[in-house]
């Protein structure tokens, strides 16, 4: 690969230079939650984020960058809603106007909130169209800069941001990390998360977490090679549909990331129900995996010190009221 890789000094940068832009969410601690997993578990909750999720920092990190021409062309990129939404607010933040290829069955939530930060949508069938030949056919018609939603170095960088901050919070309180727990899709939030990781909390374990049926990074490591998902499946985690790693997000995981986990439809719920009683946080189903998979995993995390990103709350309130139910 002839890209340049994102390094710990990107995830930095873009700190200062997302400051004032973002909110810097707060750490979370849960007496429930430490008993339940016999750990200390620090919680970074980015359904409090602008947007609702991670992908603001990601989007704004990349945007902050552009030249004022190019921000005056424009920005199209393609999402299932969260990245949308992100680049939608950034675009604004910057005067950039933003389109999105959007997948027909998005919930009804993101493709509303994308709408409100005044982004135009472009539909598209997730079973049958290639959303990335869209955008990049938007892009060569009309000028417009591509924001990919994870396979971007800037994103990237910016996505680093949010383990960054956790990190510092645990070291003053005291604290350092055993392991991270990180939602992973295309693995933009998994590859800074991997970079902030290796620069502020060397020796802790980062660990993948992916929803059944779409574990294409426990695939990819073991084989040591990018691996697909079979096309269909369940589509509860929206946010993590993506149907391989990223080229670039893999070759910064890969090597940087201690193991992956695998969690059902049923454990997801779970967690979003406990996250609201517990945590009093709304969280969507791709941003409640890592805390799926450490509060009804296999692993033993007695006595460590275990951080969470949770990722989203753009939760679909059918979605949310079936959690409540389960």
């Amino acid at each position: 690969m002839d890209v340049k890789l994102p390094t710990f000094a990107d995830v930095l940068a873009a700190r200062e230079r997302l400051a004032g832009r973002i909110v810097r969410t707060p750490t979370l601690r849960s007496p429930v939650l430490d008993e339940a997993t016999g750990a200390t578990v620090l919680i970074k909750p980015e359904p409090l984020q602008r947007t609702g999720s991670f992908k603001l920092r990601g989007a704004t990190n990349r945007i902050a960058l552009m030249e004022e021409d190019e921000r005056r062309r424009g920005v199209v990129t393609y999402s299932s809603g969260n990245h949308g939404q992100a680049c939608a607010a950034a675009g604004r933040m910057f005067g950039a106007p933003v389109t999105v290829v959007m997948p027909s069955d998005a919930p009804a939530i993101k493709v509303e909130s994308t709408k409100r930060w005044g982004a135009r949508i472009v539909r598209y069938d997730r079973e049958r169209d290639d959303r990335e030949a869209i955008a990049r056919g938007l892009s060569d018609e009309t000028g417009a800069t591509l924001v990919p939603p994870f396979d971007d170095a800037d994103v990237i960088a910016g996505q680093g941001t949010a383990a960054l901050e956790l990190i510092e919070d645990a070291a003053a309180a005291g604290l350092r990390l055993d392991a991270l727990f990180v939602c992973t899709g295309g693995g933009g939030l998994l590859a800074g998360s991997a970079l902030a990781v290796e620069g502020a909390a060397k020796g802790a374990a980062v660990i993948a977490v992916e929803p059944a049926g779409h574990d294409d990074h426990a695939r990819s490591f073991a084989a040591k090679a990018r691996q697909r998902n079979a096309p269909g499946g369940s589509t509860l985690c929206d946010a993590l549909l993506a149907p391989t790693p990223g080229e670039l997000t893999f070759a910064v995981t890969l090597g940087r990331v201690h193991g992956a986990a695998v969690v059902p439809d049923g454990d997801v719920l779970r967690a979003i129900r406990f996250a609201f009683d517990h945590l009093k946080l709304v969280v969507e189903p791709g941003g409640a995996v890592a805390l799926a998979a450490v509060l009804y995993g296999t692993v033993s995390l007695k006595g460590a010190v275990i951080g969470v990103i949770v990722s989203g709350g753009n939760v679909d309130p059918a979605v949310f009221a079936r959690a409540l139910a389960a």
